[in-house]
């Protein structure tokens, strides 16, 4: 009997502990947590520099409304984090979680324009198969249109291109940075098809998380969007919830490209799932416009840069810092990339096996020849999950990676911290689950 009103209809295991890479179950089980949760746990479970800042933080200031008071905490943080951040980036504002990192993001971009006097920009465009989070603003923006299917009624205007997705849409007569030219290009397309003075921003994910598994941008793609972007007069609007604060090697998956963005919206690993937190950075051109017209953002929350969240993403800023964790993540990430190709590169149901640091995608096909999916009902990625979770691994699985409908695959995304013994184990695991949904698939 449960009174919580689960994700499924059956009640899933109880989590009673956490300590480095693992969680374990009421059963004493433990699991290796090769995802995060969802690239969450950046530095694993029972965290000693982050548990101990929240417990300072919460004996000496819990909370105090952002109406009223401003904290150290959150000054400090924002500074850091500004401090870090790209190119032209000089404010931060603090949010509970990333779809609430978006929504702010799409409400101080439509802000922006009506403050320069342009109120008729009221569209954004997006990509196909990406995600930006769950309420109804992220949704209507983000591409996973399973997910939007049921809401499609309550969303505003916003129109989606191709993603840059090169296993499934590269031409075998044309190379990489030709194919991501010709993907950046259909941003232009849709502008000069809608009226560029009627469209507020475009919105990516540098590196696709959660909806394509962890799919990177061809050589090229995010500097050629950002012409175009600035050609037309919009913003870049940069979704690293998932891919960002180090999860590809570098504090923001963007400085990979060589661009910086006009917003940037950042949660999950800023946390580490100690607290939730999320935040919207921006540009000192849209902090000096709103201060120049109705001086304030017509926006807020509740738990608005909360102390003891702003404590917690401050102890797990400095502890990637301090302890070198970008580092150990673009090598740890080379070792399990290496060792995810040697025991899957041949395997008859891996398609590819892609992305960057310690942000992993396996996608799955039933033919590899012709790279055609298994049917959206035989769930192949939920039975990995399944065959994961009973070997003791933790991945996160998702359906519908082509199209919304067709395709599967898991990501994976383990803390920071996993050395490279786990990262074997890991492999292990994760080849015998695959092995086991995948048979049992084509019986």
């Amino acid at each position: 009997m449960t009174f919580v009103l689960h994700r499924s209809a059956s009640k899933p295991p109880t989590a009673v502990g956490g300590e480095g890479c693992y969680l374990f179950d009421e059963t004493g089980k433990a699991y290796l947590d090769a995802s995060g949760g969802a690239a969450v746990s950046c530095l694993g479970h029972g965290h000693p520099a982050v548990i101990s800042a929240i417990c300072a933080q919460a004996k000496k200031l819990a909370f105090a409304h952002t109406g009223f008071f401003t904290t150290e905490v959150l000054e400090t943080l924002a500074e850091e984090i500004v401090q870090s951040a790209p190119p032209g980036i000089t404010k931060a504002y603090f949010v509970a979680g990333g779809s609430e990192a978006i929504e702010a993001a799409l409400k101080l971009a439509r802000q922006y324009f009506v403050e320069r006097g342009e109120p008729n920009r009221s569209r954004f465009i997006a990509r196909r198969q990406s995600y930006h989070g769950n309420t109804l603003g992220a949704l209507a923006v983000g591409g996973n249109f399973g997910r939007r299917e049921l809401y499609g009624p309550l969303f505003f205007d916003t129109h989606h291109i191709a993603p840059c997705y090169a296993y499934r849409h590269q031409r075998a007569d044309e190379s990489l940075e030709d194919y991501g030219r010709r993907a950046a290009d259909e941003l232009e397309a849709e502008l000069l098809r809608l009226g560029p003075e009627t469209v507020i921003g475009f919105v990516a994910e540098p590196i696709v998380g959660a909806t394509a598994g962890a799919v990177p941008p061809a050589p090229g793609y995010f500097k050629r969007i950002r012409e175009i972007c600035d050609r037309y007069g919009i913003l870049l609007i940069l979704d690293e919830i998932m891919c960002g604060m180090g999860r590809t090697g570098t504090l923001f998956a963007c400085e990979q490209e060589g661009i910086a963005p006009d917003i940037v919206a950042i949660a999950k690993g800023l946390g580490a799932g100690y607290q939730p937190i999320g935040g919207m950075l921006l540009s000192a051109a849209i902090d000096e416009t709103i201060r120049a017209g109705t001086g304030h953002f017509v926006h807020g929350h509740t738990y608005l840069g909360h102390a003891t969240a702003c404590a917690g993403a401050l102890a797990v800023l400095r502890t990637i810092r301090n302890d070198n964790l970008l580092e150990a993540v673009r090598s740890q990430g080379e070792y399990l990339a290496a060792a995810l190709v040697e025991r899957l590169g041949d395997h008859p149901h891996v398609g590819d096996i892609r992305g960057r640091g310690l942000f992993r995608g396996i996608e799955f096909v039933k033919d590899r020849g012709d790279k055609t999916p298994f049917p959206p009902a035989d769930r192949i990625h939920l039975r990995v999950k399944q065959e994961a979770m009973a070997r003791g691994l933790l991945c996160y699985p998702s359906g519908g990676t082509i199209d919304g409908k067709n395709g599967d695959h898991v990501l994976i995304a383990p803390p920071y911290t996993i050395s490279r013994p786990e990262i074997d184990c890991l492999v292990d695991l994760l080849a015998g689950a695959i092995d086991a949904a995948t048979r049992s698939a084509c019986i």
